[in-house]
């Protein structure tokens, strides 16, 4: 399996594209978007409520002190002169107040409803879509795309895309609409001193926009820094056992510790950038102040703006506007880590499903088990052809066998009867129907499979026996343990049936974890078994065993068993040799025997073998009398 390339910055045009499609993604959740947007408009309004009734009273307060007049208010607020001063003060403060105990609460809403718009909904959703398509990719996506690539895309990238929905979406309008009602009432207030003050907005943009071009490769780079380590993580987890075998512990912990320092290096490097940029934000901000408080201090000396309804109210508006602009390194950061994420995760969703069912597919909820492939090959993407024009014909019932060496493309043949991949030429006819014209659900609940390594989940023993058929009573799933010769050693177990497996069931010899292989299969009930060389990594006697289940679960079932050795390849109706992709003999297992071949070579080394073993046998007990 390769590693998946490293990302590399995209076009804007790209950059684009992915905007479009992650609007078109918070477009589904529109009516959660609009529901916080306008807990944002209310608390808006409310911050700049209090805001205007804190000048008001600065404006009272004055008046009261030096006779002051006080100045006209955006709120056209008139304060009865019959009040005593402490009342009017009472009064606004309660204002003030009860604005602020409304905004604690719509705040505490907000953080609700944003966490069920983002976790609960979006990331939910899309993390399920995302898995929904990885069941219905092939084999050649998993081929080309590293474990620790998807898990980091179903687990991290899906997060990304919803940094793009909370964190920029949603944040880049609060501002916009933010930013636009600090500025109207600024200019309300005084315009010359709007102006003096956001002179450095312009340079700030552009600034954010340089910064942005320039962080989004580091983030493509880290993505793929990440990938590497999570791969690393999974590989050293599945191979504990050949590690600790070889006595490997420090070298595996080198190569961790080397990829877990490259993603920690990277993201320093990010960290170190963005730590500059929001400095330098804040600094032209300081700038605004700076302004605001020489020319808005002319104003009012010069009685042409009020203290506290024009001074005071525009200094909150403006520490406001520069929180709010102080945002955009937020922002411009997210947008960079949800673009990446969101690319990747578009590219599972953007995969084409390349084996699927035809819209009109033909319905056979029972095959009989007639396989025949007329000069069927295959090639994968831009590789040469791996299997030749492949022609044979398998009445119902028959057993063949099929012997090749590595690379010969034994699993390819087999792969193409459940449609693991389609012929790239020639067909595949089950029950003389191309496979391709079956509706492909119908095809593989009609094929009962084994592989050389089974996969048990971490499961009860039943629910991996009624993987297949997971409305099987009990009954069903101990008659299929006792067909495959599992049911005594099942029984024996601490809860039985009801036991617990852990991961890949390593409790379990190779031999009892064949047998369950064999009964999940049998449990289906198919019209065809394929065999993927199921005894080649367990020892003779057991392999006995497993033989004797074997005979009971391929019995009136068309079989395709990949065998190498003689007691497996004499089972057989009929032998089919592979080389290089090419069937380079076919026959019975007495027909080949007779002809020089690759067969021959095969079956001569294998009782020059056993005529040794029974020598050698033969010698100890002589030894022993």
């Amino acid at each position: 399996m390769t590693a998946a390339p490293e990302a590399t910055a995209p076009a804007t045009s790209d950059n684009r594209v992915l905007v479009r499609r992650l609007f078109g993604l918070a477009w589904r959740y529109r009516l959660h978007c609009l529901q916080v947007l306008g807990i944002q408009l209310v608390l808006l309004t409310l911050g700049i409520g209090g805001l205007s009734f804190t000048g008001v009273g600065i404006d009272y307060i004055r008046h009261k002190l030096d006779g002051t007049p006080v100045g006209a208010n955006r709120l056209h607020l008139t304060l009865p002169e019959t009040w005593p001063p402490l009342k009017v003060l009472g009064l606004l403060a309660g204002l003030i107040l009860s604005f602020a105990l409304v905004r604690a609460v719509l705040n505490y809403v907000y953080a609700v409803s944003v966490n069920r718009l983002v976790q609960q909904k979006l990331v939910v959703d899309l993390r399920s879509e995302v898995y929904d398509k990885l069941q219905r990719l092939s084999f050649r996506f998993f081929d080309a795309n590293s474990t620790g690539s998807i898990i980091t895309r179903v687990t991290g990238d899906v997060q990304s895309v919803r940094m793009f929905v909370d964190q920029v979406l949603i944040q880049s309008v609060i501002m916009v609409i933010s930013l636009t009602a600090y500025i109207i009432y600024m200019a309300s207030l005084s315009p010359s001193l709007t102006i003096a003050c956001l002179a450095t907005t312009p340079i700030l943009w552009f600034m954010s926009a340089a910064f942005s071009r320039k962080i989004q490769p580091a983030y493509a780079h880290n993505r793929t820094l990440v990938e590497q380590m999570v791969q690393t993580l999974a590989e050293s987890i599945s191979g504990a056992a050949v590690t600790k075998g070889f006595g490997r512990e420090a070298e595996a912990r080198a190569k961790f510790n080397a990829a877990n320092q490259a993603c920690f290096d990277q993201q320093q490097d990010i960290f170190w950038r963005v730590s500059l940029f929001s400095p330098a934000v804040g600094f032209l901000t300081r700038v605004n102040m700076m302004v605001l408080l020489g020319y808005g201090g002319w104003l009012v000396v010069h009685d042409q703006l009020p203290l506290g309804a024009g001074l005071v109210v525009f200094a909150g508006l403006l520490e406001q506007f520069s929180g709010q602009v102080n945002n955009v390194a937020t922002i411009v950061n997210s947008v960079q880590q949800s673009l990446i994420g969101a690319r990747r995760v578009f590219e599972i969703l953007d995969a084409p499903v390349e084996v699927k069912s035809a819209p009109d597919a033909l319905r056979r909820p029972k095959l009989v088990g007639a396989v025949r492939f007329e000069c069927a090959s295959f090639a994968y993407d831009g590789a040469e052809t791996v299997l030749h024009d492949v022609d044979f014909d398998v009445p119902p019932g028959r057993c063949v066998a099929i012997l090749g060496a590595t690379g010969s493309g034994k699993s390819v043949l087999m792969s193409l009867i459940p449609r693991f991949f389609d012929a790239t030429a020639g067909r595949v006819l089950l029950d003389g129907v191309d496979v391709r014209r079956l509706d492909l659900d119908e095809v593989r609940r009609n094929i009962g499979i084994v592989f050389q390594e089974s996969f048990l989940f971490s499961n009860t023993v039943a629910a991996n026996i009624a993987f297949g058929h997971p409305d099987a009573t009990r009954e069903q799933v101990e008659k299929a343990a006792k067909i495959a010769a599992a049911h005594d050693f099942i029984l024996a177990l601490p809860q039985g049936y009801d036991t617990l497996l852990g991961e890949g069931a390593q409790t379990l010899s190779g031999g009892q974890r064949q047998r369950l292989a064999i009964a999940r299969a049998v449990l289906l009930e198919p019209a065809i078994m394929l065999l993927d060389d199921p005894t080649a990594a367990i020892d003779s006697e057991t392999e006995h065993e497993i033989f004797e289940a074997l005979d009971r679960a391929i019995a009136g079932r068309t079989t395709f068993i990949v065998a190498h050795r003689l007691s497996t390849l004499r089972r057989a109706d009929f032998i089919i040799v592979l080389e290089d992709g090419r069937i380079v003999q076919r026959g019975t297992h007495e027909e080949l025997m007779k002809v020089p071949g690759p067969y021959l070579r095969v079956a001569n080394l294998q009782l020059v073998d056993a005529r040794e073993l029974q020598q050698l046998k033969l010698r100890e007990r002589e030894g022993g009398a």
